[in-house]
């Protein structure tokens, strides 16, 4: 992946609002991705193309520094772990991975192993419960083959770092198809105006949606040309499911003081920019999102040792002021999965399967075709 494969490089400006220095969650202060990948051929034409990606909040275990999170479901057709209790508690504390559809258990065990061994020393009885999302990568990838380990959970967190993440085919997002072309890993962040609180909203997602037609890139009906071309869709061949089928999980983080409700309702505006893409509607697609606001410290986590303070104090962005930060959300989103497509590139996978990346020339091509002109 480099710089000439994202939006922005392309002079393709999405929104109105301006991204941190990275564009990417990773500009949220604290916040680390790291990535795994478990590729393998094999002699009867199985493939392995799937990994691991790793959000980690905050440097360290999340369990001893927790935020506030909330979550959104668009179309439940997706499964996920962890859910239920960060729902209830409305508190993040571990890190968030993604993968594929057939791996969330070995992956959400492995988390536990590692976070288990870090706190060994600690006397409190032990749980956790990780938030672990997915998508369905069994076109390019064999999905039952179950090729991912434990070792590529842990993998993707000792990768875990605060620079630019790498995007596209790479980590949970390697298998993964969007628009019908080559899918996977996003990223772009927008940064509020100091008179608007000067925070941050980073978006990491996995982008497995979608339908060639549909897409839209800066509200242009890009998708409508790019039909027009003859570039072969993986849906195309063998007797495949149709075009649309998949999911898209989006991790939202912010460095705002958010409680738990205006978690959930930021996590649900990464909608409007899967929406803004022309996604969203398809029945048998997951669409899942998480979002966590590093803006609150020293949130206690009560445990059957020591239950803590009897009250915290915690800070709040009123009402009067959110609406900045849901745009900057949608704009993320709608950024980094154009950002997904532009880095994936081509990959050739499991029996043959294969999903073209969408490249610069065609997407600027299909834009001046339905008269965009670059801000």
């Amino acid at each position: 992946m480099t710089m000439q494969s994202r939006a922005r490089s392309l002079g393709i400006r999405i929104g109105q609002g301006e991204p941190g220095a990275l564009n990417a969650i990773t500009d949220v202060p604290g916040v680390r991705v790291g990535h795994a990948e478990a590729w393998a051929d094999f002699a009867d034409g199985r493939r392995a193309r799937t990994g691991v990606t790793v959000v980690e909040p905050r440097p360290g275990l999340a369990r001893h520094a927790p935020c506030f999170a909330g979550v959104h479901v668009l179309n439940g057709n997706g499964d996920a772990s962890g859910l239920e209790w960060l729902r209830e508690a409305g508190m993040l504390t571990t890190a968030i991975a993604l993968t594929n559809t057939h791996s969330v258990g070995v992956v959400r065990d492995a988390l536990i192993v590692g976070e288990r061994e870090a706190v060994a020393g600690e006397p409190q009885l032990y749980w956790t419960m990780p938030v672990v999302l997915e998508t369905f990568d069994g076109l390019l990838n064999d999905i039952n083959g179950f090729h991912v380990t434990a070792e590529h959970a842990r993998a993707a967190q000792r990768a875990a770092s605060g620079g630019l993440p790498a995007e596209g085919s790479v980590g949970g997002g390697s298998g993964m198809i969007c628009h019908e072309f080559k899918g996977g890993i996003g990223t772009a962040s927008r940064r509020l105006p100091a008179a608007a609180g000067g925070w941050t909203v980073g978006a990491l997602l996995q982008a497995n949606h979608g339908k060639r037609g549909s897409l839209l890139v800066e509200g242009y009906p890009v998708g409508r040309h790019l039909s027009c071309e003859r570039i072969p869709s993986p849906f195309e061949q063998r007797r495949l499911p149709q075009p649309g089928m998949g999911s898209i999980v989006v991790v939202l983080a912010t460095d705002a003081p958010l409680l738990p409700e205006q978690c959930r309702r930021l996590a649900q505006r990464a909608g409007i920019g899967i929406a803004r893409t022309g996604g969203g509607t398809e029945d048998s697609s997951g669409d899942i999102f998480v979002a966590f606001a590093t803006g609150n410290r020293d949130l206690p986590v009560s445990d059957y040792a020591d239950k803590g303070p009897l009250c915290s104090e915690v800070r709040m962005v009123n009402a009067d002021h959110l609406s900045p930060l849901f745009e900057a959300a949608a704009e993320a989103v709608e950024e980094a999965i154009v950002n997904a497509l532009l880095a994936a590139g081509d990959m050739r996978g499991n029996h043959g399967h294969a999903a073209h990346g969408l490249t610069p020339r065609q997407l600027l091509t299909a834009l001046d075709a339905s008269g965009w002109r670059p801000r």
